[in-house]
């Protein structure tokens, strides 16, 4: 386990394999100690090029990985006190190199398809409350996220979303 800007955590788990495939604990709550219990799971099937994303939900944490496909995962600091503060990293997720990515309450999230098509799946700590839900542009020019894909298919509701600004309520 790598950590990464505070509190998110790269997981690669212990893969073992042999001539029949491969087996790993894809979680384990006593070795990885991870902040927080986890109620549901959620999964999402998503074609090329398409970008879901940036969504957060306040008191919410994920586990997310991809199963099936290659996905460029991103997350923004929306915690305003902290020093990585409106900063977004990106990690390749994927069916052959089985990292998982740990991303704290504070943090919003977002993911774009580098392969035909992508498989994730995701733990949250809570359950969906459309009341705590918000998000942002995912091209937002304040954040200057670097998604390498050159035409992205977005929801309408991802298109509409606020500004980073706007969801953040900081008025930069």
């Amino acid at each position: 386990m790598i950590s990464l800007m505070n509190d998110l955590k790269l997981i690669t788990p212990k893969l073992f394999s042999d001539e029949r495939g491969y087996f790993l604990e894809s979680y384990s709550f006593s070795k990885w100690d991870l902040p927080c219990t986890f109620v549901q799971d959620n999964q999402s099937y998503s074609k090329k090029n398409v970008i879901r994303g940036m969504h957060f939900q306040t008191g919410q944490a994920k586990l997310v990985r991809c199963i099936k496909g290659t996905i460029f995962d991103v997350v923004v600091d929306m915690r305003q006190d902290s020093k990585t503060f409106g900063q977004w990293k990106g990690f390749t997720l994927s069916e052959d190199n089985h990292n998982q990515l740990f991303v704290p309450d504070g943090f919003a999230h977002g993911f774009g398809v580098l392969s035909a098509d992508a498989l994730v799946l995701y733990k949250v700590s809570t359950e969906y409350d459309p009341t705590l839900e918000s998000g942002f542009r995912f091209d937002d020019d304040r954040v200057g996220i670097q998604w390498g894909i050159d035409n992205p298919i977005v929801s309408q509701r991802d298109q509409k979303a606020s500004t980073f600004e706007e969801a953040c309520f900081c008025g930069l």
